[in-house]
């Protein structure tokens, strides 16, 4: 992937499908239908409840957590009151659960947040919160099923909460032939341009800190 794709801004590596609706990496296309059939085997709907972001949709996500206008939570999941916090604290906020824009796994293709639409109850919003991936939530029985089978189609666990500095994310699945060079390639001087002249909220305090970010929310994973 070239510059641009990596932090979102190109969708040339991409390819919209049509079973489920979602835009993926080019070489994620296959491996997700396979995983898909075989979960389907056992009873499961395997469906991204978000696959590919642009940058745009990104930035977005961002302002509107800083400025109120979408829930920003602390680190344990409850819900913050914007204006107690100052620039620094919410940029910080937000980095617990949503990528810096550019810096999202997402631009890339190779991740999806993967529910069991058959356990989604008629007039249920899908949250993608911990309760619902906890033992007595409704996507319990396919996280089971994703931990013990995604790794023979090339996907794992990005965010576990163990070396990850982002939360944990039971939900989020990442194709590692294609993601492991991706997060290689998305260096800080490559995150660095993607954000110069963006309009991003708080954009000198990230400027400012951002290769210690880079380090802890883009090089910081899980590894399988």
């Amino acid at each position: 992937m070239n510059a641009l794709e990596l932090t979102g801004r190109s969708r040339g590596h991409v390819r919209e499908i049509s079973d489920p609706h979602c835009v993926l990496h080019a070489q994620v296309v296959a491996p997700f239908q396979a995983m898909r059939r075989a979960a389907a085997s056992e009873g499961f709907d395997l469906q991204p409840a978000s696959a590919h972001r642009d940058f745009e949709r990104q930035l977005t996500i961002w302002n509107d957590k800083f400025a109120g206008r979408r829930r920003l939570d602390d680190a344990a999941g409850a819900p913050l009151e914007v204006g107690t916090l100052t620039a620094a604290e919410r940029v910080q906020a937000i980095l617990e659960w949503s990528a810096l824009p550019g810096a999202s796994r997402h631009h890339w293709g190779t991740e999806m947040d993967l529910i069991d639409r058959r356990a989604v109850a008629a007039g249920r919003r899908v949250e993608l919160s911990s309760a619902e991936f906890a033992p007595e939530g409704p996507f319990a029985p396919v996280a089971a099923w994703l931990e013990a089978n995604a790794a023979r189609f090339g996907f794992f666990r990005p965010y576990r909460g163990i070396r990850s500095g982002v939360r944990p994310e039971p939900w989020h699945w990442s194709f590692a032939p294609v993601s492991v060079g991706a997060m290689r390639d998305l260096g800080v001087d490559v995150l660095r341009e993607a954000i110069e002249t963006a309009p991003l909220a708080a954009r000198e305090v990230v400027r400012e800190r951002l290769p210690e970010l880079h380090a802890r929310y883009v090089a910081g994973i899980d590894w399988p």
